[in-house]
């Protein structure tokens, strides 16, 4: 994949993430996350969730707040 690819895939991502998380914002913090967490791990195919975790660890770019909540659940074990 170029830079150029990379770049594209991960603003899509980033874009769909904080779609998600905007639907879910007007929940209470706690549930707005899990319900964020849940929707990505449910329809998202694995490498869509790594090239979003890649995006965090980089600094997460515009990432909506419920959107790096959600990341930091999917990492938690269990």
């Amino acid at each position: 994949m170029t830079d150029a690819n990379a770049t594209t895939r991960s603003r899509d991502l980033v874009r769909m993430a904080n779609q998600i998380a905007t639907h879910f914002s007007s929940f209470p913090p706690d549930e707005a996350v899990a319900e964020t967490a849940a929707h990505i791990r449910k329809f998202w195919d694995p490498r869509m969730r790594a090239a979003l975790f890649a995006h965090a660890d980089a600094g997460g770019a515009n990432l909506h707040a419920v959107a790096q909540g959600a990341i930091g659940l999917l990492r938690s074990p269990g």
